[in-house]
């Protein structure tokens, strides 16, 4: 595979990004679908093994896997400017929208905007039917990885959310030491023309150092359970440092660090969680509607948004870019290189398995509903159509055919 051409500048990267965080509809598994059709397929941004490996890394720590994914993307391709302009580019619209939607609950409801929201989620449907079959092609092509990823969709389908999605990148690690070492017994490609990491190890140590520090700091008992910002911040760097699985899977953490201490009432938090499912972009994004409803009262509701989002983005953040400057020495080498072959095989089961769940057991409620979502897919294959139009028509359609 040729050399891949490196992004003009960190503002080709912020746009291309906001692009995706406006019609980037369905949760972080659908995120990933997104980012495979335009940065890989359409971009040729990077390889897909060397994507699998991102989404391997990110689904294996702490935080928000769609945005560490966008995040170490924006990295390779243009260094630490184009690793934040990748995160706030994907990240601002659908932060905007939160913000917005603290100030007034009752603007985002209504029969159309249901309907239109309906279409968004049939088309993330498609969108990852779309990236599985083809990661399929390339990082599960024969039996044995075919088993792998079969293995890692049955994990993940029947084991605890919280841990699936870990043990089934773990499993696949293991089966591909056990299984996979003949495959592994000449070089692959992928290692030889791997882009050079943009970050120094010096760097990568020091996010490192920064990461636990901050996790120490906010674990020290508050003098207050008042939302001063310095409690507001710990209370958010903590549930985005804890989590594992994903974004839905911050939302106990988060209940607990502001209904419980009576920062919020449940009735403002759920509201707040159905709105982030009708979003565009990271399900994280969650905090700043959470940091605006608790300064509202103070008029401070745009410090504590920022602080919110922050605080929750920021040790996700900070993982990625403490492992990925070490990352192209680790995976050159023959074990690990069976290792990975094993892990991009669970990655594509990982996501077939959310394909089925959440997202078409959410999704296709009829008949109606699987010839649509069939259609965009036919669209997205064969036409090659453009993700936004897909994304647009599905929402207008669903928008005016009530019947859809």
């Amino acid at each position: 595979m040729p050399p891949q051409r490196r992004a003009t500048s960190w503002t080709e990267i912020f746009l291309v990004f906001l692009r995706l965080g406006c019609t980037s509809f369905g949760g972080p598994i659908a995120h990933l679908g997104y980012y495979q059709r335009e940065l890989i397929e359409r971009r040729s941004w990077c390889s897909k093994e060397t994507y699998a490996e991102l989404i391997a890394l990110a689904q294996s720590l702490p935080g928000p896997a769609s945005s560490q994914t966008g995040f170490a993307l924006g990295l390779l391709r243009g260094g630490l400017p184009g690793g934040f302009a990748a995160w706030i580019g994907f990240t601002l619209p659908s932060a905007l929208l939160m913000f917005a939607f603290a100030f007034g609950h009752s603007l985002f409801t209504g029969p159309i905007a249901l309907r239109a929201l309906h279409g968004l989620e049939l088309v993330a449907v498609a969108i990852v039917a779309q990236a599985v079959v083809s990661m399929q092609r390339s990082l599960a092509p024969n039996p044995t990885r075919i088993a792998i990823a079969i293995a890692a969709t049955a994990i993940t389908l029947f084991l605890p959310t919280a841990f699936a999605t870990l043990l089934a990148i773990s499993s696949g690690l293991i089966a591909g030491l056990l299984f996979c070492r003949k495959e592994s017994a000449q070089p692959l490609a992928q290692d030889v023309e791997a882009p050079p990491s943009p970050i120094s190890r010096t760097t990568g140590l020091v996010a490192a150092t920064l990461f636990f520090v901050l996790l120490l700091v906010s674990e020290l008992p508050s003098r207050t359970h008042a939302a001063a910002l310095p409690t507001l911040a710990a209370a958010f760097y903590r549930s985005g440092a804890l989590v594992f699985g994903g974004g839905h899977v911050v939302l106990p953490l988060l209940e607990a660090a502001v209904v419980s201490p009576n920062w919020l009432p449940q009735p403002t938090f759920l509201a707040g969680y159905g709105a982030a499912q009708a979003l565009p972009g990271p399900l994280f994004t969650f905090a700043g509607y959470l940091g605006a409803s608790i300064g509202i009262p103070s008029h401070h509701a745009s410090l504590y948004s920022l602080t919110a989002l922050l605080g929750i983005f920021l040790p996700g953040l900070l993982l990625m870019l403490a492992i990925l400057p070490f990352w192209n020495t680790l995976r050159t080498r023959p074990n690990l290189r069976s290792a990975l072959r094993g892990i991009n095989a669970s990655v594509v089961g990982v996501l077939f398995a959310a394909l089925i769940r959440p997202l078409a057991t959410t999704a296709l409620h009829s008949f109606a509903d699987v010839l649509f979502t069939l259609a965009a897919l036919a669209l997205l294959i064969t036409a090659r159509a453009p993700t936004w139009a897909i994304v647009l028509a599905g929402a207008l359609l669903c928008s005016l055919i009530p019947a859809l």
